[in-house]
């Protein structure tokens, strides 16, 4: 068999894996949408001392996706079927919000707010997600059963 034909055979199965693996992230997306509302979710765990807005390092884009009592954060391009970060209802503190500055803006989906939030015990987080969603997001974070103490709402 002619060299050619082994370089064409292995271009068919490259392209056929590719074609594969763009539907399985696209059918990944669906089975997580059956599970409660998704969103798109960027996170920026990044931990610097002195953090420079607009450093587009850190970010990763994801899904989140809203369940009872916790937000659950899957990366975009994943094969795995598990939440990545598990953010619980009332665990959550708002610091402010931003506009995305500098290089930061191509980092993100276009038209996205940048929230500074904070987790219990004072690990600073990253949050970038549209303003429809920022508006859930807040109202999720408000709307918790009675009893507890979860307005962290700014």
């Amino acid at each position: 068999m002619p060299i050619w034909l082994w370089v064409l055979d292995s271009l068919g199965v490259l392209v056929a894996l590719a074609v594969l693996a763009v539907l399985g992230l696209a059918g990944r997306r669906r089975v997580l949408a059956r599970g409660g509302s998704t969103f798109d979710l960027s996170v920026n765990r990044r931990k610097q001392a002195p953090r420079e807005e607009g450093d587009p390092r850190g970010w990763t884009l994801g899904i989140g996706r809203y369940n009872d009592s916790h937000l659950e954060w899957f990366r975009t391009f994943s094969f795995s079927p598990r939440p990545v970060l598990r953010f619980e209802r009332g665990h959550v503190e708002v610091e402010r919000r931003r506009r995305p500055v500098g290089s930061e803006t191509y980092a993100l989906h276009a038209g996205n707010t940048i929230v500074e939030c904070t987790l219990d015990g004072g690990v600073p987080i990253q949050l970038a997600l549209s303003p429809q969603a920022l508006t859930g997001l807040l109202a999720w974070l408000e709307s918790s059963p009675p009893g507890r103490e979860v307005n962290n709402v700014i």
